[in-house]
């Protein structure tokens, strides 16, 4: 996990999972939109994911 990648999930959360797939970044960008923290750590948890 890069420093970058933790700054864009803090900042824009459904930038960070973009490479992981739709579903992801379906699941983050609607996170998100029901609360910032919620995409926030929807992001964290996909992008520490050690699967992908």
């Amino acid at each position: 996990m890069s420093f970058w990648r933790v700054l864009l999930s803090i900042l824009f959360p459904p930038l960070a999972v973009l490479d992981k797939g739709c579903g992801s970044i379906l699941i983050v960008f609607i996170l998100t939109c029901l609360g910032w923290i919620p995409g926030v750590i929807a992001a964290l948890i996909i992008i520490n994911n050690p699967k992908n």
